[in-house]
């Protein structure tokens, strides 16, 4: 087995790590703050910006993973020094780099969002992702590096903390009978990604030479946020919610003092219209497959449920 290196202690991290043990490697977990080693995942303190703390941190592993999570209103000026940063590092150790990636880059998508659809975002996010990717692939072209990136939507699944969740954070609403307000449009159908499955696609594309060189989509469940949130209600007992979207000048309007919410705004065409992650070829290239949704509203309602208790 192999040295694994994950930057990054968040949800899709620590997930990951903790993956990538039960198959028998070495794990290392570097992070701003560092941790407890434990459980065979060694914790180290690493400034993610700093290629070569990170270079020195990942001597000898066979891949680095970028499970970095800047602020959400952040990221234009926190993720190119983290992307050089992890990219300089790999190319110095020879580590394959794998990166974890969103569907900002798109812009406002057409269709079915595959791994070859047009990275035409002309948001300030979406820019930034798809410079990043641009940049990896540029660098792995070159021959100075071997890259790859999965690509997930939404992430779902009791592993995500209730503020990381359009789904995740509406299960005390759902509890309590009350009605849920979400983002966009409730009734148009979007991807989700169980975190879980997050994992095991990194974990993948990491050790298959199939990979590199390409980005790959995690596989999603599709569902409208009135029908993921309708699942959630009878797995906990209770009646189909409300379900309705706020309105969005009362985000702009929220947006002023809360820079979350003017973030989101800034990527409405996320949630105006049909927003749907195509899996097609992870699934025909390397077999993996989503977890079934019954199985992912189980698990998130049972946690949920037991961390309330």
């Amino acid at each position: 087995m192999a040295l694994h290196v994950i930057v990054g202690k968040g949800p899709v991290g620590m997930t990951t790590a903790e993956l990538l043990t039960t198959h028998g490697h070495e794990v290392r977990v570097l992070s701003r703050s560092g941790g407890r080693s434990a459980d065979g995942i060694e914790h180290r303190q690493v400034d993610a910006t700093d290629a070569g703390a990170l270079a020195a941190a990942a001597q000898g592993a066979a891949a680095l993973y970028n499970a970095v999570n800047p602020a959400y209103h952040r990221w234009a000026t926190d993720w190119p020094p983290v992307a050089a940063a992890l990219l300089g590092a790999a190319e110095r150790t020879g580590a394959v780099l794998v990166t974890m990636g969103n569907l900002y880059g798109y812009g406002r998508p057409t269709g079915p969002m595959t791994p070859d659809s047009p990275l035409a975002a002309t948001d300030t996010k979406g820019r930034v992702r798809a410079r990043m990717w641009a940049d990896a692939l540029a660098a792995h072209e070159a021959g100075r590096v071997r890259v790859t990136e999965a690509r997930a939507a939404d992430f779902v699944g009791p592993q995500v903390p209730a503020d990381h969740s359009h789904l995740m954070r509406q299960l005390p609403a759902l509890e309590k009978g009350r009605r849920a307000w979400v983002v966009g449009d409730p009734d148009v159908p979007r991807g989700w990604s169980y975190l879980p499955d997050v994992a095991a696609t990194l974990a993948v594309l990491a050790t298959d030479e199939r990979a590199w060189g390409r980005a790959w989509h995690v596989p999603s469940a599709i569902r409208s946020q009135r029908e993921a949130l309708t699942d959630l209600a009878a797995a906990l007992g209770k009646p189909a919610p409300k379900v309705s979207g706020m309105p969005w000048w009362v985000l702009r309007a929220a947006g002023l003092g809360v820079p979350f919410l003017r973030e989101v705004v800034d990527v409405r065409h996320q949630f105006d219209q049909p927003y749907v992650i195509d899996a097609t070829g992870t699934t025909d290239t390397f077999g993996l497959t989503a977890t079934p949704w019954a199985d992912v509203v189980a698990a998130s309602v049972a946690t949920a449920r037991s961390a309330a208790a």
